[in-house]
């Protein structure tokens, strides 16, 4: 799928989860519900790493247009090393590693582990570089006309004041994890979120996408999970324009609505 649609499936999925938590009578805290689903649309955009035409790879200038170039030669080198008889050749290393879902565990670990022993300025970083990439989703057509200095000062605002919202007592940084010293642990959970509904939304895609990797399917180690080919589509096709990206909004706004006990 295309940036804006992974973006939006991410908001519309951890909406759905913090609808899933007050049914279960463990109301997520407002300011988790909107920091979590904003972590989670950028979040949904990160796999991406590895294409050097993506929405990532031009959020934060040559930064991560050298570091999309990196990830994909990395992820081909470990599709070289691991693939089986089953699996065909390429030439590069988009949908491969970074479409796995270790990759997606591995991530939002490392930025747990970070937020807990990187301090404030790792928690800052962290909700810097998602918030960036939530304004280049979910807000596309404003992003690409728009000066990169700006995207980047409304994701630095932004990070500081939420930040420090989630600060006050009761407001979140001790959700789910609320051990001395565990405060924003919670913050890797949207981030594999996000990267688990961007792989599942290439899944529906022709090209299927290999979430299970290193797990074997039949002759291959990169099988390309997805539907029937009769009901996949392509990427930017009038499908996601026309249907997905509609539905997520629907969802969305009635799973926010659901978590804030409006319905």
């Amino acid at each position: 799928m295309m940036g804006p649609a992974h973006s939006l499936s991410g908001a519309a999925a951890w909406l759905g989860v913090g609808a899933a938590a007050t049914a279960a009578g463990h109301t997520m805290p407002w300011p988790v519900l909107v920091v979590g689903a904003l972590i989670c649309a950028g979040a949904a955009l990160a796999p991406d790493l590895d294409h050097k035409s993506a929405t990532i790879s031009r959020a934060f200038g040559p930064v991560s247009k050298t570091l999309c170039e990196i990830v994909d030669k990395l992820s081909f080198a470990v599709y070289k090393a691991t693939r089986s008889a089953g699996d065909p050749r390429r030439n590069g290393g988009h949908r491969t590693l970074t479409h796995t879902w270790l990759w997606a565990v591995l991530i939002g670990g490392g930025c747990s582990a970070a937020a807990i022993f990187g301090g404030r300025w790792a928690v800052l970083a962290i909700l810097f570089i998602h918030l960036v990439l939530a304004v280049e989703g979910l807000l596309w057509r404003a992003a690409r006309v728009s000066s990169d200095v700006l995207v980047w000062l409304l994701g630095a605002t932004s990070a500081w004041i939420l930040a420090g919202v989630l600060d006050q007592p009761g407001n979140g940084a001790g959700w789910l994890f609320d051990a001395p010293g565990q405060e924003y642990m919670w913050l890797g959970l949207p981030i594999v979120l996000g990267a688990l509904v961007h792989d599942i939304g290439d899944a529906l895609t022709v090209s299927g996408c290999p979430i299970l990797w290193p797990i074997p399917i039949g002759r291959k180690r990169w099988y390309p999970i997805g539907p029937p080919k009769a009901m996949r589509f392509r990427a930017g096709s009038w499908v996601e324009m026309k249907v997905l990206m509609p539905a997520f909004m629907v969802l969305g706004g009635v799973g926010g609505a659901a978590a804030l006990n409006y319905i």
